[in-house]
């Protein structure tokens, strides 16, 4: 096997023309291969690997620089650079990051795992290269999806003031998560007319019909040929008015093809955008018919491209989706916005339904906020479903747009907690920290999937700025038979019983449950809230609390800093009361990658973990039958 000659990086170098298609086919195989064990994303892997090969070609690395846009892509450039036996541990927990990073391999020149950023990184890449005097390349890698990003645009208008080398290069395969949309998809998709190509049209057949006999033949050979015509003269316009050269499109699965554009591009003293021309998925016919299905997706059967587990229960998205349709069906003011994540936001349903009343605006997150904003401020009642590591790029909007006006929109936070295999880009442990700070924002989580479905109804009407996180997965289907009405403002008391409260929140409830439970088979009572608004907090139940029992132990999964536990602390302080507050959190740091039981273990979230921090204050505090 070819592939068995890449073991370091430069590898690929020794290889000769006829071996590199042989290669691009095996690294295929081997991906749909190794992903069908461990998961991860395969359809943007697959139409990127003569791309990555052609780069590694091109280039010297690790002297030259490559910066993957989100970084998900960058499977085989993990290959070519001597990772290939860390993908049997593939976004395990100690195992290989399914993204870029600079402590893997010194051919990771910088971290990925959002969208938008690889220019501007790439750009100051090549900056402190200038300062520093160096002559080596630098390339950003930037997918056609993430491209409909503000970021990316910002990045390019700074960029052509560059006079030193710069490479972009535009991965263009019309799907970012979901289908693109917008202007951008739409000028890549096909020549666009101008003003310059028009006027020049117009001229030119004036001109040919003034001639006798062959004029009007001449015009009307034109005319059958105009998209040529436009392919000639129209190509990168765009990038060419900002100052980027632009060279394309290329065949993205043509190597040598590609090898020629790039070291053409590296003798540019200026900034230059390649045009590359590819196609998710190829290779494995299950992900060029769903690359959607296929852009992260859990270990299949090869064969057939299912998932090898079964799905039991619905879960959490499949829950807002439901919810999403039949709140559309009552009501016509109710609008869906999404950046770029319709099927995972679960809102292809809703899109199916009510398509005049659905909305991706694409990987723009800041605008799909202040967007939501004008719809609110016209009367519509505007849901934004996003993910919570996504929404933190939007926190300026929120609070500039939406709070400061009080503008009823919903947030519908979708993988909020700990999410796993991804890792310290996609953790969704920080929205109650950053959303706490903003006045007139409410917050919410449901404690199972009834509760879910009731807090979305209440948000529609709520008639101010309200969000509800959810986290990734099964939903809880427990404590079913607890179903307070909703009121603002007002927690849930599950158990009333023994010295130990636990005040959870969210996702926590379902942990909360089997604390209490084994606490109770140690002889220690224990109770058990329902907080359901982390803002504002239920201010009476918790003066309740502070009498009633003599430990409180909060649970949240979000960060200690700025959470639950740090605004119950406070008011326990300012009241004056004597209780002791056990906060239990994130700590002040990163989660990697991993199961998300095994991360909740490591980071204290357990219920076994928990339980020991009860028993230990039980144990000083001599309450309890222990």
């Amino acid at each position: 096997m070819v592939l068995d000659k890449i073991n370091h990086t430069n590898d690929i170098k020794k290889l000769n023309k006829a071996q590199l298609g042989q290669l691009a086919e095996e690294i295929r195989q081997f991906l749909i291969q190794s992903l069908s064990n461990t998961g991860g994303h395969l359809a943007s892997n697959l139409g990127v690997v003569e791309l990555t090969i052609a780069l590694h070609l091109a280039f010297q690395l690790p002297k030259d620089q490559i910066v993957w846009d989100v970084g998900h892509q960058s499977y085989t450039h993990k290959i070519l650079t001597g990772r290939k036996d860390g993908f049997s541990a593939l976004r395990e927990y100690g195992g290989m990051s399914g993204f870029p990073k600079t402590k893997e391999s010194d051919c990771d020149c910088f971290n990925t795992g959002h969208s938008s950023t690889s220019i501007s990184a790439g750009l100051g890449l090549a900056a402190a290269r200038d300062l520093a005097g160096g002559h080596h390349k630098v390339v950003s890698v930037i997918g056609d999806g993430a491209l409909t990003g503000g970021m990316a645009f910002e990045a390019m208008n700074n960029a052509s003031k560059l006079d030193t080398n710069f490479i972009i290069v535009l991965n263009d395969n019309n799907m970012s998560i979901s289908r693109n949309v917008g202007g951008m998809s739409q000028y890549l998709g096909s020549i666009r007319t101008a003003n310059a190509y028009q006027d020049l049209k117009n001229g030119v057949m004036e001109s040919l019909n003034r001639i006798p006999v062959y004029g009007e033949r001449l015009v009307s050979r034109i005319r059958r040929t105009k998209s040529g015509i436009k392919q000639l003269l129209i190509p990168g316009m765009l990038f060419e008015d900002m100052g980027i050269l632009y060279l394309g499109p290329v065949d993205g699965h043509d190597v040598q093809r590609m090898v020629t554009m790039f070291l053409k591009a590296s003798r540019v003293n200026g900034p230059v955008l390649v045009h590359v021309i590819t196609q998710k998925g190829k290779g494995y016919e299950p992900a060029v018919r769903h690359p959607e299905r296929f852009h992260g997706t859990e270990p299949f059967e090869i064969e057939t491209g299912l998932a090898k587990k079964k799905k039991n229960k619905a879960g959490y998205t499949d829950i807002f989706s439901t919810v999403m349709r039949k709140l559309g069906d009552r009501d016509e003011k109710v609008v869906a916005i999404t950046a770029a994540m319709e099927s995972g936001v679960g809102l292809k349903r809703f899109h199916n339904m009510f398509p005049n009343r659905f909305f991706d605006v694409g990987i723009a997150e800041g605008h799909a906020v202040t967007f939501a904003a004008g719809l609110a401020a016209g009367g519509q009642k505007p849901v934004v479903a996003v993910y919570s590591s996504f929404l933190q790029r939007a926190y300026d909007q929120i609070l500039h747009d939406v709070c400061l006006q009080d503008l009823p929109v919903v947030f519908a936070i979708d993988r909020a907690g700990i999410v796993g295999s991804d890792g310290e880009t996609h953790q969704g442990i920080f929205d109650i920290s950053y959303l706490m700070t903003i006045p007139n924002m409410t917050l919410m989580a449901p404690k199972n999937k009834w509760e879910l479905s009731d807090m979305i109804k209440f948000a529609v009407d709520y008639g101010h700025p309200i969000a509800v996180r959810y986290p990734r997965g099964e939903a809880y289907d427990g404590l079913q038979e607890f179903r307070a009405p909703m009121e603002t403002g007002r927690g849930e008391v599950i158990y009333e019983e023994g010295d130990v409260v636990l005040l959870a929140y969210g996702s926590m409830v379902k942990t909360a449950v089997e604390v209490r439970c084994q606490l109770q088979q140690l002889g220690v009572g224990c109770a058990l809230v329902n907080l359901r608004f982390a803002k504002p907090l239920d201010y009476a139940l918790l003066a309740q609390v502070a009498e009633k029992y003599k430990l409180v132990i909060t649970m949240e999964e979000n960060v200690k800093i700025g959470g639950v536990g740090e605004a119950i602390s406070e008011y326990m302080n300012e009241i004056g009361a004597k209780v002791p507050v056990v906060p239990v959190a994130i700590g002040d740091e990163y989660v990697p990658h991993g199961n998300v039981e095994l991360l909740k273990q490591k980071v204290g979230l357990d219920a076994q973990n928990i339980v020991q921090k009860a028993l230990d204050v039980v144990r000083t505090k001599g309450f309890g039958q222990i």
